[in-house]
C-alpha cells in the first residue's frame, strides 16, 4: 500500500478504480486507457485497488494530486498473516468450502455460489482464509468431492497431487477477498475477474455501485490461456468453474457495463447482463497527440506495438512475415513491446521461430519504445495479430499516425476499422501475409487508406468523447447512489424518532 498523495476534494465524486496487472504498475493498453482517465478527470476523486503478482511492483505511472491512495492485492509472494480456524470453526469454515466447491464443479449447485462465495470472504477479511487453505483439511476436502459419482471430473480420476495443485491454484485466486472495500462513492472495474473482486465486496457489504468495462472479456481469455497451462483436466475445470462463475456474479452485480465494441457487449449480454445496463463507450485517442507519422522507411518494413504475450499472436505474424518475405526478400519485421515477467520463454519460442523460418537476420525485437509513435513510423504498414482483443489502442493509434494497417478479425478490431485498413482472420498466416504484400505493393492504396483512418478517428475515437463519457457516468452513478442513501435515511426517520423519544 501506497500513503495518500493527497486529501480529495469534499464535493467529488469517489471512484475506486480495480485493476488487475495493469495500471498504475506497469504500461500496455488498459494501463493508458485508466491514465487517460485519471489524468482527464482532476475533479473526480480516485482511489486504486491494484491486483498485482508480489506486491513488490514499483509504480510505472506518475499519479496526479487527485489519487488518494493505491492498495495493492499480490496474487503470489508470502501468504498474508492470520491464523487458521480450528475445532468448530474449522469445521464450519470446511463445510462453507465445501460447498463452494460444489458450485465450481455441479452445475446443479452453481445458484449457491454467490452465498458461499460472500461467506469465504468473511474468512478472509477475519484472516482465517488463506491459512486454512493451506492446510491438510482443505486438500483432502476437494480429493474426495470430486472424485464424487456423477461429477464430470470424477471420470478423470484426479489425483492427489492434482487436488494439491488446485488448492494451491483457489489460494492464490482467492487473495483478493481479503480487500478491505470502499463503502462510499462507486468502485470501476477495468477488466472482469480478480479485478472486480473488491467491487462485489462493496456492493454486497455497503451497497457500493459496481461500474464494469471490459476491454477483453476476461472468461474468454481464460478459456484461451488454460488451453496452454500444464494443468490436468480436473485442475482446469474447477479453475474455469470459478472465472465463469465470477463473471456470472460480476454481470449480475454490476449497475452498468461498458464494453468497448460490440464483439464484447455481446459476449456480455450472453453472460446475463440485461441490456438495459450496457452502454458501449469507444476507446478514443488525441488525434493531436498522434499526428500523422510523416515519410515511411525506404527499406519495406512491417511494424508492430505491444506486449510480447502468446495472446498477442507474434508465431502466426513471424510466420506471415516469412511468406511475405519469400515475395519482397528485403522486407523486414520489426517488433516494439516489453516482454512481461513470466514471458520470456514465448519471447525465446518467437524467436527460435523466426531462426527455423530462415527470417531472424530480419526479425527484431526492439524491446520498449520511449515514443510509441515511433513503433508506427518505422512501418509503411502497422501489425496487429492478436488472437483476442477489446478496441485495441495501437490500432487506433496507428491509424490516427496515418498508417495503413492489417489487423485479425477480433473483438472490436472491425468496429475500429471499418473500411479504412485490412482485416484477415486469427491463426491465419497466408491470409495476413496476402493482405501484408498488397499493401506493401501499392503506396497509392497505403496513402489512401492511411489519410481515411485518421478521419475516420477524429471523427469517431477521440479522447475527449471517452472521457466526457465516463465523467457523465460516474456523476450518474453517484446521484443514485447519494438518492439510495437519501430514501434509506428518510425511511429511518420514524423509527429514530420513535427511539429518540423512548430515550427520554
Amino acid at each position: 500500500m501506497h500513503g495518500p498523495l493527497a486529501a480529495p476534494a469534499a464535493d467529488a465524486p469517489s471512484v475506486t478504480l480495480l485493476t488487475e496487472g495493469t495500471y498504475p504498475h506497469s504500461h500496455g493498453g488498459v494501463s493508458v486507457w485508466c491514465d487517460q482517465l485519471v489524468q482527464g478527470m482532476p475533479d473526480i476523486a480516485f482511489r486504486i485497488i491494484a491486483v498485482t503478482g508480489t506486491g513488490r511492483e514499483e509504480l510505472a505511472w506518475h499519479l496526479p494530486p487527485h489519487v488518494g491512495r493505491v492498495d495493492t492485492l499480490p496474487l503470489w509472494g508470502p501468504a498474508p498473516a492470520g491464523r487458521a480456524p480450528r475445532g468448530r470453526r474449522l469445521r464450519a469454515f470446511l463445510t462453507c468450502y465445501e460447498q463452494f466447491l460444489l458450485t465450481l464443479l455441479d452445475p446443479h449447485h452453481e445458484h449457491d455460489f454467490a452465498r458461499t462465495f460472500y461467506r469465504l470472504a468473511d474468512h478472509a477479511a477475519e484472516g482465517t482464509l488463506i491459512p486454512a487453505l493451506r492446510g491438510e483439511a482443505a486438500v483432502r476436502t476437494l480429493a474426495r468431492l470430486w472424485r464424487r459419482p456423477g461429477l464430470a471430473t470424477a471420470a478423470a480420476r484426479p489425483t492427489l497431487r492434482d487436488a494439491l495443485t488446485a488448492t494451491d491454484l483457489l489460494e492464490h485466486a482467492l487473495r483478493p477477498l481479503a480487500a478491505d472495500p470502499p463503502a462510499e462513492g462507486i468502485t470501476h472495474a477495468v477488466s472482469g475477474g480478480l479485478a472486480a473482486v473488491p467491487g462485489l465486496l462493496a456492493h454486497h457489504r455497503y451497497g457500493t455501485p459496481l461500474l464494469l468495462t471490459e476491454h477483453g472479456i476476461y472468461l474468454r481469455e481464460r478459456y484461451l490461456g488454460f488451453r496452454t497451462e500444464p494443468y490436468r483436466w480436473p485442475v482446469k475445470a474447477l479453475m474455469l468453474g470459478l472465472f465463469r462463475l465470477l463473471a456470472k456474479e460480476t454481470y449480475r452485480v454490476a449497475a452498468l457495463v461498458t464494453p468497448g465494441n460490440r464483439y464484447n457487449r455481446r459476449w456480455e449480454e450472453h453472460g446475463g447482463t440485461p441490456p438495459d445496463r450496457i452502454r458501449t463507450v469507444y476507446n478514443g485517442v488525441d488525434p493531436a497527440a498522434f499526428p500523422p507519422a510523416g515519410p515511411e522507411p525506404e527499406v519495406p518494413t512491417l511494424s508492430w506495438a505491444g506486449r510480447v504475450d502468446p495472446i498477442k499472436g507474434l508465431d502466426t505474424l513471424i510466420r506471415a512475415f516469412a511468406l511475405v518475405r519469400e515475395e519482397i526478400p528485403e522486407a523486414r519485421l520489426r517488433l516494439f513491446g516489453g516482454t512481461p515477467r513470466g514471458g520470456e520463454a514465448y519471447r525465446t519460442a518467437c524467436e527460435d521461430l523466426a531462426a527455423g523460418l530462415g527470417a531472424a537476420d530480419a526479425v527484431t525485437f526492439e524491446g520498449r519504445v520511449d515514443d510509441i509513435r515511433d513503433a508506427y513510423a518505422a512501418g509503411n504498414v502497422v501489425m496487429l495479430s492478436s488472437i483476442s482483443e477489446g478496441f485495441p489502442f495501437t490500432l487506433i493509434e496507428a491509424m490516427s499516425c496515418g498508417r495503413a494497417t492489417v489487423s485479425t478479425d477480433v473483438g472490436g478490431v472491425r468496429e475500429a476499422v471499418g473500411d479504412t485498413g485490412l482485416v484477415v482472420p486469427p491463426r491465419d498466416p497466408r491470409s495476413m501475409a496476402d493482405a501484408a504484400l498488397k499493401l506493401l505493393r501499392d503506396p497509392g492504396l497505403r496513402a489512401e487508406m492511411g489519410e481515411n483512418a485518421r478521419l475516420r478517428v477524429i471523427e469517431q475515437f477521440t479522447l475527449r468523447q471517452t472521457i466526457s463519457a465516463f465523467r457523465e457516468i460516474y456523476h450518474d452513478l453517484s446521484g443514485t447512489r447519494r438518492a439510495a442513501a437519501a430514501a434509506l435515511s428518510a425511511r429511518d426517520l420514524p423509527a429514530m424518532a420513535l427511539a429518540a423519544g423512548g430515550a427520554g
